[in-house]
């Protein structure tokens, strides 16, 4: 994961006693945003294969993906070995984003590995 160029998004004195903010760099957040889209849509993909494949139907199939993405989350969030302001400039980027895009391709997938298996 690409870091920006200070850590943190507080404040810093400069010499002369002004404040500046720090900032991000929009190349490696757009970077960082990227690989975590691109990591809950794999996930969804092989997530709603394998619960095709194991028989989950109605709300256990919902319940299977909300833990599958929780589980995303907490892996995301240890490969930025949990300093999640020094890659992203909120919680909600690694928590939330990119949440309902994967649900889709985990429905498609769900049900694409169910009729598979258990109708054919």
């Amino acid at each position: 994961m690409a870091v920006h160029s200070e850590s943190g998004s507080q404040e810093k004195k400069s010499g002369n006693g002004l404040n500046e903010l720090l900032t991000f760099n929009a190349e490696n957040m757009q970077n960082n945003m990227k690989i975590i889209y691109y990591s809950r849509t794999f996930l969804s993909i092989i997530g709603g294969v394998v619960a095709g494949i194991l028989g989950f139907t109605g709300l256990k199939g919902f319940v299977f993906y909300l833990l599958l993405m929780a589980v995303t989350s907490v892996g995301l969030v240890a490969k930025a070995k949990f300093s999640i302001q020094t890659y992203f400039d909120s919680w909600n980027r690694v928590l939330l984003d990119g949440f309902l895009g994967g649900l889709m391709s985990f429905v498609l997938f769900w049900t694409f590995a169910y009729d598979i298996v258990h109708i054919f």
